[in-house]
């Protein structure tokens, strides 16, 4: 609390308001939701962008964008983290919405393949820069875990709303005008979300402390590795790579290869895919009240690895009008897993890090997690064509099962925020309150079990 300048009795007074009447989170979830439409049909007027440039290599290029799109979520992100408590995030993020709003505005000129990859770069990087920055704010400006929770819900919903809707947007204005303007709507659409930031009141990063530059933009990593529960979520971020990118790369052909459908039928099972994402989003907030996040997001590894069974056994069918509907249980199955281990990470990685470390953490977690999709999508897709569907999901699936394992080993049964312990020598002066020196010389007391400046586990049990 003391990030959002809690001298203020009225701020403080704040935070007493529901979510829906939180003036701040509402400009910011707005933002939100027009950036994630802009960037949605974004990639629509793309990929018809290649076609007109490059026809029948369309799909070669639209392969390397996305990749130089993953790459470059991969090595931005902690860089962007190392600078996000240096600068004033609202400045910061609004000067990335403008970025991204002039380079959709040129991208309707270029002319060159290569001049594609460039803006893609620039484009990416403000994403791979404003993402994380966003994510980090959140946590301070809804103090209240209750309302930080139904926020991380309407995010993981917009997503998927954003995903289904995206490409119906597209359509029904490509039966007006020329894809062409699909950049312009997308530019006005940053543009929107930019004057909506400005309009918010968001809080200065609180300073980490540490100096180098290197420090800073590794400092997230060396968090993750060193905290168990963080190696966990890092886990089942694998596994919602490894399943979520047959769901993305491999639908298509599948749809209309194997089962021999049309492409309202692809559109189909990504709905039942999203679909199964809102089914959970809608009440894992109170469902997150009563369970801890360890048991929700590994029951959610867990329901994706099921699916993906599903996914393998119907791959080894070849007949049968049947096989659309159990590919859209099993779409709808792996879209439920994806929400029950997306949403609460937020909460853990909050759980995890001081103010000072948020940015860094949430900008290393967007990187780790884009690297597992980095290491996911060429498998899917690249095996596929020369192996075959069945021997491509088995691979995946053990490359989940392994994410899965991980996950269990990693993360703690018992994992509480406080630990209690016994040392001798002088307490830590940041907590003399809550310690208590014994008869035989040694103090005991509790506190929260984070990753501190250093990297090293504290408590420090002895």
């Amino acid at each position: 609390m003391s990030t959002y300048h809690g001298k203020d009795v009225e701020r403080q007074e704040r935070w007493n308001v529901s979510l829906s009447g939180h003036r701040d989170y509402r400009h910011l979830f707005g933002a939100q939701l027009v950036a994630l439409f802009g960037t949605g049909l974004t990639t629509v007027a793309l990929g018809l962008l290649a076609y007109d440039l490059a026809g029948a290599g369309a799909g070669a290029v639209l392969g390397t964008a996305l990749a130089i799109k993953m790459i470059t979520y991969v090595t931005v992100a902690p860089l962007a983290g190392a600078y996000a408590d240096r600068i004033p995030r609202r400045f910061f993020l609004v000067t990335l919405d403008v970025i991204r709003a002039l380079v959709v505005l040129v991208l309707p000129f270029v002319d060159q393949i290569w001049q594609i990859y460039v803006l893609i770069v620039v484009l990416q990087t403000a994403s791979a820069s404003f993402t994380p920055t966003f994510q980090a704010v959140l946590p301070d400006i809804l103090p209240d875990e209750r309302d930080y929770t139904k926020a991380l819900s309407l995010s993981q919903l917009a997503s998927t709303m954003e995903s289904l809707l995206s490409p119906l947007l597209a359509a029904a204005a490509l039966s007006l005008v020329s894809f062409h303007w699909l950049f312009t709507g997308t530019s006005a659409g940053f543009a929107a979300s930019a004057a909506l930031v400005l309009s918010t009141r968001i809080p200065d990063a609180t300073r980490s402390g540490r100096g180098g530059v290197r420090d800073r933009t590794t400092a997230g990593i060396k968090v993750f590795v060193a905290t168990p529960r963080l190696r966990g979520t890092l886990g089942l971020d694998l596994v919602v790579a490894a399943v979520g990118s047959m769901v993305m790369v491999n639908t298509v052909n599948y749809v209309q290869d194997t089962l021999g459908r049309s492409p309202a039928d692809v559109a189909l099972l990504l709905a039942g895919n999203g679909l199964g994402t809102i089914l959970v989003a809608l009440p894992l907030p109170r469902l997150l009240d009563r369970i801890p996040e360890r048991t929700v997001m590994l029951t959610g590894g867990g329901t994706l690895l099921t699916g993906m069974t599903g996914a393998i056994a119907l791959s080894t069918v070849d007949t049968g009008d049947w096989r659309l509907a159990a590919a859209m249980a099993v779409w709808a199955a792996i879209g439920l897993g994806s929400g029950l281990v997306l949403t609460p990470a937020g909460r853990v990685l909050r759980k995890s890090s001081r103010p000072g470390d948020r940015p860094a953490i949430f900008a290393a977690r967007f990187s780790l997690s884009h690297a597992c999709w980095l290491l996911a999508y060429p498998i899917a897709g690249w095996l596929a064509t020369t192996a075959g569907f069945t021997t491509t999901w088995l691979f995946l699936g053990a490359l989940g099962l392994i994410g899965l394992a991980v996950a269990f080993r990693a993360w703690p049964r018992h994992d509480p925020l406080r630990l209690e312990h016994t040392h001798r020598g002088p307490v830590d002066p940041r907590h003399l309150v809550d310690a208590v020196r014994g008869e035989d010389g040694t103090w005991r007391h509790s506190h929260e079990y984070v990753i501190d400046e250093d990297h090293r586990r504290w408590p420090a049990m002895s």
